[in-house]
């Protein structure tokens, strides 16, 4: 009989409840760390929880005294800090334990949109022309580029910092909001340019083989015209501010040609950022079917309900598959 595989759920500190601390009991609102937490234990895995908490020495005591088959990683930020996902993985490769998603060099890549955009460029890869405004410099008025323009934060992730403030129509506007971004977030912001079209989410499972998961798409309400046509952070989350403007995710109707095309570029972007075991690629689709890629996603949110779980159901593998094969995937690349 072969021993059951211990897994290390690593979360972020301020996710475990006192009296929840091992996600046993379903909460009101169930959260991504219940999710997958529950689906490790109903496949049977001897499961830990441990949090990412500010002492850093108790995260490495515990995990050498553990010595978990692998670390299930689902940290987005260490003490509030988005910006300080890939030091967690930066930490687990220098403790020597295996685990799932991407790594360090990965996530640099991804954090900052500016450097991602122009990694992809070099590639070959379509993105928005786009132009970088750092701290404490002047906002040049985009004389390269066509407005309308969405200035978002460089290096932030989950649509924040983006509403639709954030789609600007002339140099004033792009100050403005430039300022706004400057002091709100604290970081440098990006001014990208608005790519007419369908928007799409594509996942996408593996390491040496890649599997496409069906895309995804957000449908916004173009008749009005009045409602917002950008992802926002409202957009995202907010569902009753969904059902106001008639915005609707759904799975995209394509023909295969295009299918393939996406999928095609789609895997392009997930080796060229060093991605690994599941992604997910934001991109739009313009009106000649040209795919421009808008944001390319690591560890992505792997709640029961989300896109990656949507997509994964769809393709025919249910939720507790779906964590299985992300597990089997990140222990695969340690043989």
């Amino acid at each position: 009989m072969s021993r059951r595989l211990h897994i290390t759920v690593l979360v972020d500190a301020a996710e475990i409840t006192k009296d929840n601390p091992n996600f046993e009991v379903r909460p009101e609102v169930p959260t991504t760390e219940y999710h997958v937490i529950s689906a490790l234990r109903n496949l049977g895995y001897e499961v830990f929880v441990l949090g990412a908490v500010s002492d850093i020495g108790t995260i490495v005591k515990t995990l050498t005294e553990q010595k978990p088959d692998l670390v299930f990683n689902l940290t987005e930020a260490f003490e509030g800090d988005r910006q300080m996902d890939k030091n967690i993985a930066a930490l687990l490769e220098m403790v020597g334990i295996p685990f799932t998603g991407t790594g360090v060099a990965g996530l640099m890549l991804c954090r900052d949109k500016r450097l991602c955009k122009e990694l992809l460029s070099l590639h070959k890869i379509r993105v928005p022309h786009f132009y970088s405004l750092p701290l404490g410099r002047k906002v040049p008025a985009a004389k390269t580029i066509k407005y309308p323009l969405v200035v978002k934060p460089a290096l932030e992730d989950s649509s924040e910092g983006i509403s639709n403030a954030s789609l600007v129509s002339n140099v004033a506007e792009l100050q403005e909001r430039t300022r706004y971004m400057h002091e709100r977030w604290e970081q440098p912001a990006i001014a990208e340019e608005y790519i007419e079209g369908r928007e799409l989410y594509v996942s996408i499972l593996g390491n040496k083989q890649l599997t496409v998961l069906p895309p995804r798409e957000c449908s916004f309400d173009s008749d009005s015209g009045a409602g917002p046509q950008l992802a926002t952070y409202r957009v995202k989350w907010n569902e009753q501010y969904r059902e106001k403007w008639n915005i609707k995710f759904g799975f995209a109707e394509l023909d295969e040609v295009t299918l393939k095309n996406i999928g095609h570029v789609c895997k392009k972007v997930f080796r060229v950022l060093q991605l690994r075991d599941y992604a997910r690629i934001d991109l739009r689709l313009t009106n000649d079917n040209k795919i421009v890629i808008l944001e390319a996603n690591p560890n992505p949110d792997l709640a029961y309900g989300e896109e990656v779980a949507e997509a994964s159901d769809h393709s025919g593998m249910a939720y507790e598959e779906l964590i299985d094969r992300i597990l089997h995937l990140a222990l695969h690349r340690y043989k």
